[in-house]
Parts: structure tokens; sequence; C-alpha cells
């Protein structure tokens, strides 16, 4: 087996979400979020879960440093609840929710621990959904303001500031099929979303570089893996159409400053695109320090014939209308086994082509594995252990992946765990564990699976045999 040796200077990280893990969802002046909303209309989560305890993270956020810290974490990268901070998502700030950012930045900095926060993890406050959501500029502006509160606030004591997680589930999930909040099903809404998630990226980053000119700036993107059923010529254009909205519908303005033709063409008979103003794609790429990249599994399509039942096993929920904007000609076909909890097929290769895709099209990039991980069925074994040996497996041979781009080039430098704790998985509620330390959602007793050794053991060596 060959071993992989990382870097001292390598950054050996875990996430989470404040939705996912904090609770109090009404404590402390919070404002309802959109996904306060969809979680607790009937039929839209698993079990009808809601995130109003999840893993009570708000007042066991010292335990749970203190699990970060015997880890050995370098960075932890949290996620800043805008409603929990500015309830409405413009007017007052909230300084209760202020003040728990700055309990958990400097509990993290006492610590030794690098703070990475996340502004934006998908819980618009609903004020503004109701206003119209991220299909409306506005709500681009309202982030600028909330960017400028949160890092006047925090900015001097957090290492890295990354504006957006996965902008393309917010945007086709929550707008197009509507599996994520806010639930609408609106095609040219999802797009709309799209530039407008953008624009408020680079707003916020232009905040970033002035108020807090040492910081780090990040974004991070789920970005897919499309691979062709076949090498017909209907197949390859099959992935070049879905390639233009999962990726390049990001990648295009966020790094090169323009949004690619063809995206726009595909979609012309959905939208004009007229919501992008002169100077917006601009505005968008704000030079990043370094690019988060969120995978887990890869995608197959092809050209659908228009007769046979039409597969749609893309891995991102069951809704009766696509996220896949102008894409109804496309196909996603499922793949082999063995798959995850979350039915997502296992595919490290494709780590590796995805990482090196990057510092091919764009090189000079920083990157940064921002979540990485896997959902199972945990056992609690009579004497209190888990035996995760799958999740284990799993990370071994995903960051064995990223071992292998960085071998071939890649600027990879740090790897964040999905996630420190068991959470609330969205849609799935909490049937789906992520975590290395488990939740008894109970009790909130949280216990080490194997995966956690086995992660903090490969933080001190530097290791991958």
């Amino acid at each position: 087996m060959t071993e992989h040796v990382f870097p001292d200077d390598f950054v050996w990280g875990s996430a989470t979400a404040a939705y996912q893990i904090e609770g109090a969802a009404t404590e402390d002046g919070r404002g309802p979020s959109i996904w306060d909303t969809y979680s607790h209309t009937p039929g839209r989560t698993l079990n009808g879960d809601t995130g109003d305890v999840a893993a009570d993270h708000y007042h066991r956020w010292q335990e749970d440093l203190g699990h970060i810290a015997d880890l050995g974490l370098d960075a932890y990268r949290f996620s800043i609840s805008w409603p929990r901070v500015q309830p409405g998502g413009s007017g007052p700030f909230n300084r209760a929710g202020l003040d728990f950012y700055s309990r958990l930045v400097d509990g993290l900095l006492e610590r030794g621990v690098r703070p990475v926060a996340t502004m934006y993890h998908w819980d618009l406050p609903q004020e503004l959904e109701d206003a119209g959501g991220w299909a409306v500029r506005d709500t681009a502006l309202r982030f600028q303001e909330y960017a400028a509160g949160i890092v006047e606030a925090l900015g001097d004591r957090v290492h890295t500031w990354t504006t957006f997680n996965e902008p393309w589930c917010s945007a086709y999930l929550g707008y197009a099929s509507g599996v994520h909040a806010p639930g609408r099903t609106e095609p040219a809404a999802a797009l709309a979303a799209v530039h407008h998630l953008n624009l408020a990226h680079g707003l916020a980053g232009r905040v970033v570089r002035e108020l807090a000119p040492a910081a780090q700036l990040s974004v991070t993107l789920n970005l897919h893996v499309i691979r062709p059923a076949s090498d017909s010529a209907a197949d390859l254009d099959a992935v070049r159409r879905i390639d233009a909205l999962a990726n390049r519908a990001f990648l295009g303005p966020m790094l090169q400053g323009a949004y690619p033709a063809d995206l726009l063409a595909d979609t012309a008979a959905v939208t004009d695109w007229s919501f992008v103003r002169e100077g917006d794609e601009a505005t968008i790429a704000v030079p990043l320090d370094v690019l988060g990249v969120n995978y887990y599994s890869s995608t197959l399509v092809r050209a659908w014939d228009g007769l046979s039942p039409r597969s749609d096993a893309d891995g991102h929920g069951k809704s009766a209308a696509s996220a896949w904007v102008a894409a109804d000609g496309v196909e996603f076909l499922a793949q082999p086994g063995p798959y995850t909890a979350m039915g997502w097929n296992i595919d490290p290769d494709a780590f590796t082509e995805l990482l090196l895709r990057l510092h091919r099209e764009y090189p000079g990039q920083p990157l940064m594995i921002t979540e990485n991980g896997a959902a199972f069925d945990d056992v609690v074994s009579p004497d209190g252990t888990i035996a995760d040996d799958r999740r284990i497996d799993y990370l071994h041979r995903h960051i064995a992946a990223v071992a292998q781009a960085r071998a071939q080039g890649a600027d990879v430098r740090g790897y964040f765990l999905w996630s420190l704790l068991d959470n609330f998985e969205w849609g799935y509620g909490y049937d789906r564990r992520f975590g290395i330390i488990r939740v008894d959602y109970d009790t909130q007793v949280r216990t080490w699976k194997q995966s956690a050794h086995w992660y903090r053991r490969l933080i001190a060596t530097g290791r991958l045999g």
C-alpha cells in the first residue's frame, strides 16, 4: 500500500453548519429562516424533523470545542446564522447573536485552532424570502450589509472568510426542484438566484478585502464530476450542458469574470438574463485566496431519447420538478455501488479528476477541500464503541485521492472532513449521520466513532498508510 505523506503546513480541519447543529431556534433574539419555515411545513422533511434543537451546539459549544482540540484540528469551519445576528435580514444587528460567535471564535483561538467562518450556509432570513429571496437583486445588497456587520464584529480574529457554501444548492434545489428551502419550483427564479448569489459573493468578498485585509477570502462550491454514458456526440453535449449549469455558472463569473456563452444560450427560452447588469460580472470576480471544493460522489449522464422512462438519479432528492433548468433532454443514470447511506456512489478517482481539472483550467488558484465525508448507518456496540469501518475506508480512499492530485501538481492546501458531529441533514432530517462524533439526539451525549480516533492519528502524523 502506498504511503502518502502530507507536509506540515497542510491544514487538517472539520466542518459544520449553523442550522444543522446549533438548535436554540427561537432563543436570544434569533429570527426565523427559510429552513425553519420549510422544515415546519408538513411533508418537507423526513419524519417531520426540524433544526429546532439539532445537536444543541448553541448551549454545548464549549464541550464541542473540547472535542475539536482533542482531535488536534488545525482549523474549524463553521457557519454564521444570518437570522441569529440580523433577524430580519436588514436593519439592526442582534448583539446576543454576534456575542455567541465572538465567544466561539475566541474559544477556537485559545485552543490554537484557526476559525474559518462561512457567511451563508442556506439559512436566509424568512423576511427576505417573503420579499422575493435570492430571485431578487435586493437580497444581494442586503447580504453585502450583513457581511459588513459580521466582518466588523469578528474580522480581526477570523482567519478565513468563506462567502457562500454551495450556491448551486441554494439556487437550483431551493428555487427549481424545491427539495430545499424555500421549496420553490420556478426555473427562471432559479437562474436569477444563481446570479444574485454570485453577485452577493462578489459584494461580500470586497467587504472582506476592505474591512479585514489580513484575512483569507474563499467561497465553497460543490463542483460536479460529470461523465458521459458513451462517446456519442449527444452524450458529450449532455455533459457540456450539465457542466454549464453545475460548475461553470459559478466558476465562470467568479474566476473569469463572465458567464459562459453556452449557458446563456442553453437557457435563453427560460430567461434573457436581463438581471445581469453592467459591471456585475466584474464585481463577482473578486480575487480569491483559496477556492473551497466540496466533493462526495460523481454523476453519469446521457442524452434522453424522449421515449423511454427518463432516469433522474442525480443524487439530489426526488421532486416532480427538475433542478436542471432547461436540460429536459438529459437523463441522470444510476451508477454501480457501493453507495453511502445517502445513495451516493463512492468514486474517489473522480475526486482526483476534479482537482486536476481545476488545476489545469485555473492555474495558480489555490484549492482547499472544504467538505468530504460519508453517511453510513452506524451501529453502537454493547460496550459503546462505534466501529464505522466503512466511513474510515471512504475517508482513507478520498484523502489518498487528494494526495494523488497534489502529486500531479494540484495546489490543494488542506482538507476539512464533513462532519464533526452528526446533525440535521436537511430534507433527510436526523436519519443520515455524517459525523465522526455521534450525537444521541435524546440525551445530546457525544461519542467518538472509530473514525474520529483514526482522523486524530492522521492529523498527528500527516501520514496516510
